[in-house]
Protein backbone atom coordinates (compact mmCIF):
# COMPACT_ATOMS: atom_id res chain seq x y z
CA UNK A 1 0.00 0.00 0.00
CA UNK A 2 2.83 2.39 0.93
CA UNK A 3 4.58 1.61 -2.36
CA UNK A 4 1.41 2.46 -4.26
CA UNK A 5 1.06 5.78 -2.40
CA UNK A 6 4.72 6.60 -3.00
CA UNK A 7 4.39 5.78 -6.68
CA UNK A 8 1.27 7.94 -6.90
CA UNK A 9 2.99 10.91 -5.23
CA UNK A 10 6.03 10.63 -7.49
CA UNK A 11 3.76 10.35 -10.50
CA UNK A 12 1.85 13.50 -9.51
CA UNK A 13 5.10 15.40 -9.02
CA UNK A 14 6.34 14.30 -12.42
CA UNK A 15 3.05 15.32 -14.04
CA UNK A 16 3.21 18.77 -12.41
CA UNK A 17 6.84 19.26 -13.48
CA UNK A 18 6.10 18.06 -16.99
CA UNK A 19 3.14 20.43 -17.21
CA UNK A 20 5.31 23.28 -15.97
CA UNK A 21 7.92 22.36 -18.55
CA UNK A 22 5.37 22.62 -21.29
CA UNK A 23 3.91 25.87 -19.98
CA UNK A 24 7.15 27.80 -19.24
CA UNK A 25 7.71 30.55 -21.82
CA UNK A 26 11.35 30.00 -22.80
CA UNK A 27 11.44 32.33 -25.79
CA UNK A 28 13.88 33.36 -27.07
CA UNK A 29 15.89 30.68 -25.27
CA UNK A 30 15.49 26.92 -25.63
CA UNK A 31 14.41 25.14 -22.47
CA UNK A 32 14.79 21.43 -21.84
CA UNK A 33 13.51 19.73 -18.72
CA UNK A 34 16.12 17.40 -17.17
CA UNK A 35 14.36 14.58 -15.36
CA UNK A 36 17.56 13.29 -13.75
CA UNK A 37 18.29 16.73 -12.25
CA UNK A 38 14.64 17.69 -11.66
CA UNK A 39 15.23 21.06 -13.28
CA UNK A 40 15.81 22.98 -16.47
CA UNK A 41 18.58 23.39 -18.99
CA UNK A 42 18.16 26.86 -20.45
CA UNK A 43 20.12 27.41 -23.64
CA UNK A 44 20.43 31.06 -24.65
CA UNK A 45 23.64 30.62 -26.62
CA UNK A 46 24.29 33.01 -29.56
CA UNK A 47 20.96 34.85 -29.48
CA UNK A 48 22.33 38.41 -29.44
CA UNK A 49 20.83 39.05 -26.01
CA UNK A 50 21.56 42.48 -24.52
CA UNK A 51 19.90 41.76 -21.19
CA UNK A 52 19.17 38.74 -19.03
CA UNK A 53 16.06 36.78 -20.10
CA UNK A 54 13.40 35.55 -17.68
CA UNK A 55 14.57 32.32 -16.09
CA UNK A 56 12.76 29.59 -14.14
CA UNK A 57 13.86 29.33 -10.52
CA UNK A 58 14.59 25.61 -11.01
CA UNK A 59 17.20 26.24 -13.71
CA UNK A 60 20.04 23.74 -13.34
CA UNK A 61 22.13 24.53 -16.44
CA UNK A 62 22.32 27.98 -18.02
CA UNK A 63 24.10 28.83 -21.28
CA UNK A 64 24.47 32.56 -21.97
CA UNK A 65 27.69 32.57 -23.98
CA UNK A 66 28.19 34.41 -27.28
CA UNK A 67 25.67 37.17 -26.63
CA UNK A 68 25.81 40.96 -26.22
CA UNK A 69 25.45 41.12 -22.44
CA UNK A 70 27.31 43.99 -20.79
CA UNK A 71 26.06 43.77 -17.21
CA UNK A 72 23.58 42.00 -14.92
CA UNK A 73 21.14 43.98 -12.80
CA UNK A 74 21.33 43.37 -9.03
CA UNK A 75 18.96 40.63 -7.87
CA UNK A 76 18.51 39.08 -11.33
CA UNK A 77 20.18 35.78 -10.41
CA UNK A 78 19.21 35.54 -6.75
CA UNK A 79 16.40 33.01 -7.32
CA UNK A 80 18.67 30.47 -9.09
CA UNK A 81 19.32 28.41 -5.96
CA UNK A 82 19.56 25.09 -7.85
CA UNK A 83 21.91 26.18 -10.62
CA UNK A 84 24.79 23.75 -11.15
CA UNK A 85 26.39 25.07 -14.32
CA UNK A 86 26.54 28.48 -16.01
CA UNK A 87 28.46 29.76 -19.03
CA UNK A 88 28.81 33.53 -19.47
CA UNK A 89 31.79 33.60 -21.81
CA UNK A 90 32.20 35.69 -24.97
CA UNK A 91 30.06 38.63 -23.92
CA UNK A 92 31.18 42.29 -24.13
CA UNK A 93 31.12 42.87 -20.37
CA UNK A 94 31.35 46.47 -19.21
CA UNK A 95 33.39 46.26 -16.03
CA UNK A 96 32.37 49.27 -14.00
CA UNK A 97 30.94 49.33 -10.49
CA UNK A 98 27.62 47.85 -11.66
CA UNK A 99 29.35 44.53 -12.53
CA UNK A 100 30.14 43.89 -8.85
CA UNK A 101 26.81 42.10 -8.37
CA UNK A 102 27.74 39.49 -10.99
CA UNK A 103 31.27 39.19 -9.61
CA UNK A 104 30.09 38.55 -6.03
CA UNK A 105 27.35 36.17 -7.17
CA UNK A 106 29.82 34.05 -9.15
CA UNK A 107 32.36 34.12 -6.31
CA UNK A 108 29.73 32.76 -3.93
CA UNK A 109 28.44 29.90 -6.04
CA UNK A 110 30.21 29.50 -9.42
CA UNK A 111 33.84 30.48 -9.01
CA UNK A 112 34.96 28.42 -12.00
CA UNK A 113 32.66 30.40 -14.32
CA UNK A 114 34.03 33.74 -13.09
CA UNK A 115 37.29 33.19 -14.99
CA UNK A 116 35.39 33.21 -18.30
CA UNK A 117 33.97 36.70 -17.70
CA UNK A 118 36.40 38.94 -19.61
CA UNK A 119 36.05 42.72 -19.62
CA UNK A 120 35.63 44.55 -22.93
CA UNK A 121 35.16 48.09 -21.61
CA UNK A 122 36.37 50.50 -20.22
CA UNK A 123 39.66 50.52 -22.13
CA UNK A 124 41.93 50.38 -19.05
CA UNK A 125 40.52 46.96 -18.04
CA UNK A 126 40.01 45.55 -21.53
CA UNK A 127 40.82 41.82 -21.85
CA UNK A 128 41.24 41.45 -18.10
CA UNK A 129 39.31 38.76 -16.26
CA UNK A 130 36.71 40.05 -13.83
CA UNK A 131 38.14 37.68 -11.21
CA UNK A 132 41.40 39.70 -11.25
CA UNK A 133 39.75 43.05 -10.52
CA UNK A 134 38.95 44.50 -7.13
CA UNK A 135 36.23 47.02 -6.38
CA UNK A 136 38.74 49.88 -6.31
CA UNK A 137 39.83 49.09 -9.87
CA UNK A 138 36.31 49.32 -11.28
CA UNK A 139 35.16 52.64 -12.71
CA UNK A 140 32.72 54.48 -10.46
CA UNK A 141 33.44 52.44 -7.32
CA UNK A 142 36.01 54.82 -5.89
CA UNK A 143 33.94 57.50 -4.21
CA UNK A 144 35.40 61.02 -3.86
CA UNK A 145 36.10 62.18 -0.34
CA UNK A 146 33.37 64.41 1.17
CA UNK A 147 34.14 68.10 1.66
CA UNK A 148 34.55 67.68 5.42
CA UNK A 149 37.28 65.10 4.90
CA UNK A 150 39.03 67.41 2.44
CA UNK A 151 38.81 70.23 4.98
CA UNK A 152 40.43 68.00 7.61
CA UNK A 153 43.19 67.02 5.17
CA UNK A 154 44.00 70.64 4.35
CA UNK A 155 43.93 71.55 8.04
CA UNK A 156 46.36 68.72 8.81
CA UNK A 157 48.65 69.84 6.00
CA UNK A 158 48.67 73.41 7.35
CA UNK A 159 49.40 72.17 10.88
CA UNK A 160 52.26 69.99 9.61
CA UNK A 161 53.78 72.94 7.71
CA UNK A 162 53.44 75.16 10.82
CA UNK A 163 55.08 72.49 12.97
CA UNK A 164 57.98 72.21 10.50
CA UNK A 165 58.41 76.01 10.52
CA UNK A 166 58.43 76.05 14.34
CA UNK A 167 61.05 73.30 14.44
CA UNK A 168 63.24 75.18 11.94
CA UNK A 169 62.89 78.40 13.96
CA UNK A 170 63.75 76.63 17.21
CA UNK A 171 66.79 75.05 15.55
CA UNK A 172 67.98 78.47 14.33
CA UNK A 173 67.44 80.03 17.77
CA UNK A 174 69.34 77.20 19.42
CA UNK A 175 72.27 77.58 17.03
CA UNK A 176 72.32 81.37 17.53
CA UNK A 177 72.20 81.03 21.31
CA UNK A 178 75.08 78.57 21.25
CA UNK A 179 77.09 80.93 19.04
CA UNK A 180 76.30 83.84 21.38
CA UNK A 181 77.35 81.87 24.46
CA UNK A 182 80.59 80.93 22.71
CA UNK A 183 81.33 84.55 21.80
CA UNK A 184 80.64 85.73 25.36
CA UNK A 185 82.88 83.03 26.78
CA UNK A 186 85.65 84.03 24.34
CA UNK A 187 85.39 87.70 25.37
CA UNK A 188 85.52 86.79 29.05
CA UNK A 189 88.54 84.61 28.44
CA UNK A 190 90.35 87.33 26.45
CA UNK A 191 89.65 89.93 29.19
CA UNK A 192 90.95 87.65 31.92
CA UNK A 193 94.37 87.20 30.25
CA UNK A 194 95.60 90.86 30.76
CA UNK A 195 94.45 90.74 34.37
CA UNK A 196 96.43 87.60 34.97
CA UNK A 197 99.48 89.13 33.31
CA UNK A 198 99.23 92.28 35.49
CA UNK A 199 98.82 90.20 38.57
CA UNK A 200 101.95 88.20 37.69
CA UNK A 201 103.98 91.38 37.15
CA UNK A 202 102.94 92.83 40.48
CA UNK A 203 103.81 89.60 42.15
CA UNK A 204 107.28 89.59 40.54
CA UNK A 205 107.93 93.19 41.69
CA UNK A 206 106.91 92.42 45.21
CA UNK A 207 109.34 89.54 45.34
Amino acid sequence: MNKVKLFTVEGLVMVVLFSTAQAWPCSPCICEFLEDLWGWKVDCNSLGLKEMPALPSTTRILYLQNNSLTTVLPGTLDMLHYLKEVDLSNNPWHCDCSILYLKYWLEDSHMTSLASVICTTPAFVKMRALSQLSGNELEGCRRPLPNKCLDFIWRDIVLIIMAICVLIAMSCILRYSRKLVYQVSQKQHSSEIPLLQTHDLEREKSE
